[in-house]
């Protein structure tokens, strides 16, 4: 249950953000009724295909206008954290020297939130990056910056601690403890903090997620459907970025391009020690065509 308590503080920390030196731009005409936009993302270690989403149209309209004027051609995935995303779309990246510092560029806007329930950060989810909830309390997408989930499926046990608020959860079993009716729990919490083993500690304080739920009546698990469940545990992905981040898109080709980029060797920063530039293409097709190609309903 353990092996992916150490990723939330990546979750935490995936905030960052984002000029476009292209000159030449090109202007989409309008959609026809069934058409929709097949997105083509190519990089050294293959091509990844998506599709955007309707439900947030802010969203794709930005990525589909910045795609289709050349702005994301030769960025870089500039930060990879392996079964956890890679990230790119910073124009900070563009020829960027091996020293220098990624993650601050924009297009010099940001776009409002676009949550969306059923839109949830399985493998191969297009999201979008932004910075901290300390500075951007609105939790506004970054106007370029994005990121693709790879994850890891989960096993019940951990997708209930990936959908837990842990922060109260440690601060509610703090209460709990100095409560003169939990002095028992207080000794045997000194007991383990003296031993120093953290997965232990951890386990304990878990263990009381049902005692804190009663003592203070709170509901620290987010609610999760069945379906997202079963995705999250079979396809895998990253479910406590759902609800802080806006998913807009998803991968529905080249799934395996993902993990070859994730896989790549990086250096502190999380930035790979050889560039992985992107070419981002936009075409358009009849969505029927979408779904049928690739055995997905969007």
């Amino acid at each position: 249950m353990m092996r992916k308590i150490g990723m939330i503080c990546f979750a935490i920390s995936l905030a960052l953000i984002s000029c476009n030196t292209n000159e030449e731009k090109t202007t989409l005409a309008p959609l026809k009724e069934g058409e929709d936009y097949l997105i083509t993302i190519s990089t050294r270690l293959g091509d990844m295909k998506a599709v955007l989403y309707d439900q947030t149209p802010q969203h794709k309209a930005n990525f589909v206008k910045l795609a289709s004027e050349g702005f994301f051609d030769d960025l870089l995935f500039h930060r990879i954290i392996k079964d956890f995303m890679i990230q790119g779309g910073d124009p900070d990246s563009r020829n960027a020297g091996p020293d220098k510092m990624l993650g601050g560029g924009s297009p010099g806007y940001n776009i409002p939130a676009e949550f969306n329930q059923d839109l949830i950060h399985e493998k191969g989810a297009l999201s979008a990056a932004r910075k901290g909830d300390r500075i951007n309390p609105k939790k506004e997408s970054n106007g370029s910056q994005f990121f693709i989930v790879q994850g890891t499926p989960f096993s019940r046990e951990e997708l209930a601690v990936q959908n837990t608020d842990i922060k109260s959860l440690f601060a509610l079993f703090d209460s709990l403890v100095n409560m003169e009716q939990f002095n028992d729990l207080n000794a045997q919490y000194g007991e383990l903090q003296m031993d120093g083993d953290r997965e232990k500690l951890f386990k304990f304080i878990w263990e009381q997620k049902g005692t804190i739920e009663k003592q203070f009546g709170a509901e620290l698990e987010k609610p999760m459907t069945e379906k997202q469940k079963s995705t999250y545990t079979s396809v895998g992905g990253y479910p406590s970025l759902d609800g802080e981040y806006t998913v807009f898109g998803k991968v529905v080709s080249g799934l395996e391009v993902i993990d070859k980029i994730a896989d790549v060797a990086t250096q502190p920063g999380d930035r790979p020690v050889e560039d992985v530039k992107m070419e981002v293409k936009v075409e358009v097709l009849s969505k029927k065509e979408i779904m049928d190609t690739y055995g997905v309903e969007y």
